[in-house]
């Protein structure tokens, strides 16, 4: 099956009251893990590549990497760019076969976000792709996008309003408590529910996004810990508080965090019991079941997804 776009995607999952996970991407045995964990499921999915993933995999490897999946597992997938950080990326993976793109001009003023956003919202629905943006900042840091708590700054419902209005944006990644990284918050971490419901009764319909979901599962950062390392500080959103918040409107939420917990804590326990072993098939193949034990456990208790492929 061809690689498909979030539109009517997204309308289901707004209508059904639940969200499709968007997993970073970064090599094959992720890639597998995650597919092989939304076949099992019956699960809506897109597969994300950051500018970072990129650069180490390389454009093509991954690409070709996703389309495999496809071809395996019979899904249809959105194959989304996360985080570009100007039009020629954006640009880039359209023209490479992109079914979906996102321009973070958040670091922006306004105005020039409203421009850029534009720009490329243009150039993608020319090409049959579609763009989500975002406006508002998140904590934390992800690749390239580092923002101190200090300045980061949550959405204004006018202002997503009168931005959707002037893009012509397809989905919107809104501001409200979540961080990039293992979230590291002074006391509990908390979202803001009411601008939630303020943005969604002022945008009825629309799809929003969470970026820095990770729930960080304890059972991983532990592992992580116990086999040779350290991981200070990690406190992920609740999975309760991601739940509401797909009931209330959020389509998608981004998950990589999560996902590197995975798999290095299975490698490392792996590495640990087994300290002859030298064959990166057994180390990696036990990161791969670990991907996979962990998505089911988002499309199923966090994502509510689960058969609505």
């Amino acid at each position: 099956m061809p690689l498909i776009t979030s539109a009517e995607m997204f309308k289901k999952a707004y209508e059904g009251r639940y969200a499709v996970g968007a997993f970073n991407v970064n090599n094959m045995e992720i890639i597998q893990g995650i597919s092989e964990a939304a076949r099992e499921e019956k699960a809506p999915l897109i597969l994300q590549v950051s500018a970072g993933a990129r650069k180490y995999a390389r454009p093509a490897y991954l690409k070709k990497l996703v389309e495999a999946a496809v071809e395996d597992t019979g899904l249809s997938v959105v194959l989304h760019l996360d985080h570009g950080e100007n039009f020629d990326i954006c640009k880039d993976c359209i023209d490479d076969g992109f079914s979906s793109v996102m321009i973070d001009g958040s670091r922006l003023p306004f105005e020039e976000n409203v421009a850029l956003t534009k720009k490329v919202v243009d150039y993608a629905h020319e090409k049959g792709a579609v763009v989500e943006a975002e406006l508002g900042k998140l904590a934390g840091i992800e690749d390239n996008v580092n923002v101190s708590a200090r300045e980061a700054t949550f959405t204004d419902p006018d202002q997503a309003v009168e931005f959707v209005e002037r893009t012509g944006v397809d989905s919107l990644a809104i501001a409200i408590g979540t961080s990039h990284g293992a979230y590291k918050f002074k006391g509990e971490p908390m979202l803001d529910f009411e601008r939630l419901e303020r943005i969604t009764k002022m945008l009825p319909g629309f799809p929003l996004v969470l970026h820095g979901a990770s729930t960080v599962l304890p059972e991983f950062v532990e592992l992580c810990n116990e086999y040779g390392g350290d991981i200070p500080g990690a406190k992920g959103v609740p999975e309760e508080m991601l739940r509401r918040a797909a009931e209330q409107g959020v389509c998608k939420i981004n998950i990589d965090t999560d996902l590197r917990l995975a798999m290095t804590a299975a490698v490392r326990k792996y590495l640990a019991e087994n300290p002859s072993e030298f064959d990166p098939r057994k180390y990696l193949g036990s990161g791969r079941d670990a991907i996979k034990k962990m998505v089911q456990h988002k499309i199923r208790n966090v994502l509510g997804c689960s058969g609505k492929a």
